[in-house]
């Protein structure tokens, strides 16, 4: 016991914690299993790796402001056939990161639109990817804040560094004129320089309304569609998914806001 308690301390002295914790019991299922030392030695240590990543993990979780976590194994594909999973496990591969695109769900309230963006936010934590969550509301006040204190620029700087920034909620309440002009300025900043990740329950030919001003809004669409994946949502809600298969609940198919896909060239912007 004397010659374990030291080995412990010794591990603790190399700020290896977990694998101290977790060294009696490791010897034990060694000495079961008749390992090599090497053999207990790797699971040792593949235990302080393990625990490590996980708390790596976390802590990039926290600093990306994720509400919560969601998974893409979550995600009930046969509740929502609109979503094609082969286009959502191509996203999950990040490639449209090193590309600076931009994804966006479409959908009404409930149909999953927050899920799947959260759940590619830790995909691309996992892979190493730096990201940052917002609402759009959470957004544009943290901006009007910093335009009106003359901090705008390096506000915009913020957001500009995560290589994803997941802005949730778009169109869920309509922007004053100031809102609009920062968020486009948000948008210009990051064309073609980082990706976004947009929920939205308007339709793109709504974002006039959305915005106050057509003009502008036609302005967003141009930067945020030309290099960007489209999915909508054309399902019904999650929260009731359960009463309506038990059929206590039940709600009429909702108009489709755009066809899911990807869009490549500016011409189809306001596709």
């Amino acid at each position: 016991m004397l010659e374990l308690d030291q080995a412990r301390g010794q591990l603790e002295t190399l700020r290896m914690p977990f694998a101290a914790e977790v060294l009696e019991s490791r010897l034990q299922q060694a000495t079961d299993k008749q390992s090599t030392y090497v053999a207990f030695l790797i699971d040792l240590l593949g235990e302080e790796l393990a625990q490590r990543l996980k708390r790596t993990i976390q802590t990039k979780i926290r600093m990306a402001r994720l509400p919560y976590q969601k998974t893409l194994a979550e995600f009930d594909f046969a509740f929502q056939p609109s979503v094609d999973k082969k286009m959502i496990d191509e996203l999950a591969t990040m490639n449209f990161v090193r590309q600076a695109a931009n994804v966006i769900l479409l959908g009404p309230p409930g149909v999953g639109k927050s899920h799947l963006a959260l759940a590619l936010a830790l995909e691309a934590l996992l892979k190493g990817i730096a990201v940052y969550f917002t609402t759009v509301t959470q957004l544009v006040e943290e901006l009007r804040r910093a335009h009106h204190a003359n901090r705008l620029d390096a506000k915009m700087r913020q957001y500009l560094r995560p290589r994803i920034l997941v802005v949730d909620e778009v169109g869920y309440l309509p922007m004053d004129a100031l809102a609009a002009n920062l968020f486009f300025q948000l948008v210009s900043t990051r064309y073609e320089r980082g990706s976004m990740i947009l929920t939205s329950n308007k339709s793109f030919g709504d974002w006039g309304e959305m915005f106050g001003d057509s003009v502008l809004a036609s302005a967003i669409l141009d930067r945020l569609l030309h290099h960007s994946h489209i999915i909508n949502i054309r399902g019904q809600s999650y929260r009731l998914k359960d009463k309506m298969r038990a059929g206590v609940y039940g709600v009429p198919p909702d108009k489709p806001a755009a066809a899911s896909g990807s869009v490549t060239a500016k011409e189809n912007a306001h596709a």
